[in-house]
C-alpha cells in the first residue's frame, strides 16, 4: 500500500503532464487549416513569376480580387443556411456581409473586365482568346463562357439580397415574410456557387493560356 503510494507520488514529480491526444489532434487540425489557407492566399502571387508582363500586372491584380471575392461570398453563402432555418443571431452579420460581398464582387468584376481587354487581343499580340479559339476552342466556348456569365450573375444577386435584407430588417424572420427569406437565402447560396465556379473556371483557363 505504501509502496504504491510512493510510486504514484514519484510518477507525479518526475513526469510532467503530457499533451492529450485530443489536444494534439486539435493543434494538427488548426495547423493544417492555417497552412492550407495561407497557401490559398499565396496563389495570386504565382502570377508574379509569369513571363508575360500582362499576367504579372493584370493577372495578379485580378487574382487577388477574385480570391478575396470568393472568400467573402463563400462565407456569406454558408451563413445563409442557418439564416434559412430562422436563426436571428446571424441576421445583423448577414446584412453587413451581404453589403460587402456586393462591393467586393464589383471590384472583382471591374478588375476582370480590365484583364478581359487584354484577353481579347489579336493572336499577333499574344491574345489568349484568339489562341484558345485556334487551338482548344472548347476551352473558350465552355469554360470561358461559363466564367463570364457565372461571375456576372453574382452582382445582381448581391445587390438584390443587400436591398432585401436592409429593407425588411428583423421583420424578414416573421412568418408572413418567410417566402422572401427563403428566396434571399437561396440567392445567396447561388451567389456563392457562381463565385466559386468563376474562380475554378478562371484558374482552368489561366492554366491553359494566360494573358
Amino acid at each position: 500500500m505504501q509502496e504504491s503510494k510512493f510510486q504514484l507520488e514519484g510518477s507525479k514529480s518526475v513526469s510532467p503532464e503530457l499533451p492529450r491526444q485530443l489536444d494534439i489532434a486539435t493543434v494538427s487540425v488548426y495547423g493544417l487549416a492555417i497552412l492550407s489557407g495561407g497557401l490559398f492566399l499565396f496563389l495570386p502571387l504565382v502570377n508574379l513569376l509569369h513571363p508575360s508582363p500582362w499576367q504579372r500586372s493584370l493577372g495578379t491584380i485580378h487574382s487577388f480580387s477574385a480570391v478575396l471575392t470568393t472568400i467573402v461570398v463563400a462565407y456569406t453563402g454558408h451563413l445563409a443556411f442557418p439564416l434559412l432555418r430562422g436563426s436571428s443571431k446571424v441576421l445583423p452579420q448577414m446584412r453587413t456581409l451581404t453589403f460587402w460581398s456586393t462591393v467586393i464582387t464589383t471590384l472583382g468584376i471591374f478588375t476582370g473586365n480590365i484583364a478581359y481587354t487584354r484577353y481579347r487581343a489579336n493572336i499577333a499580340y499574344g491574345g489568349a482568346r484568339a489562341w484558345l479559339k485556334a487551338n482548344t476552342p472548347l476551352v473558350q466556348y465552355i469554360f470561358m463562357e461559363f466564367h463570364e456569365f457565372s461571375c456576372l450573375f453574382t452582382l445582381p444577386l448581391g445587390v438584390a439580397c443587400t436591398w432585401i435584407l436592409w429593407h425588411y430588417g428583423d421583420s424578414i424572420l416573421e412568418k408572413q415574410n418567410r417566402p422572401v427569406l427563403t428566396a434571399t437565402c437561396v440567392a445567396l447560396m447561388g451567389m456563392m456557387f457562381f463565385a466559386m465556379g468563376g474562380l475554378v473556371s478562371g484558374l482552368a483557363i489561366a492554366k491553359v493560356h494566360a494573358l
